[in-house]
């Protein structure tokens, strides 16, 4: 199975409706089909947050089709590489598994001026995550 090669990286927040939906939409968008990308939520919300739909519209992502998903042990578990964004405790751990808490301010309630400043970090930081785990010139 060719995919078990690739490097996989969960994104987790609450309500997986802004954060880790930017998160897991520019980490596919940059690094294409050299990473497999999950996101979930400990708690998650109805629908994708429009202030986080509109700010990646205007870098050219278009995330209104997603769906926020439920956290499980199972995606954890089938990850290299999980990123926290606010959940707190509620994501298990395993040994193996990479685990980064990345501190950003929750978009939730915000407007896409707010929204505009954690895109823009998350971006950097996934592009930076990128280097680490997918470079261009890997075969």
């Amino acid at each position: 199975m060719p995919d078990a090669a690739l490097p996989s990286v969960l994104f987790v927040c609450v309500h997986n409706a802004g954060r880790s939906q930017m998160a897991a939409a520019f980490l596919t968008h940059l690094a294409g089909d050299r990473v497999q990308v999950r996101s979930a939520g400990s708690a998650p919300a109805d629908t994708v947050n429009p202030a986080v739909v509109a700010a990646m519209a205007e870098v050219g992502i278009d995330v209104s089709a997603e769906v926020p998903k439920l956290l499980t042990v199972d995606a954890v578990r089938a990850s290299d590489v999980v990123i926290t964004m606010g959940c707190g405790d509620t994501c298990p751990v395993f040994p193996g598994t990479r685990y980064l808490d990345w501190q950003l301010r929750d978009p939730a309630g915000q407007g896409v001026e707010a929204v505009r400043p954690i895109r823009d970090g998350i971006e950097r930081r996934i592009r930076a995550l990128i280097g680490e785990i997918a470079p261009a010139s890997r075969s």
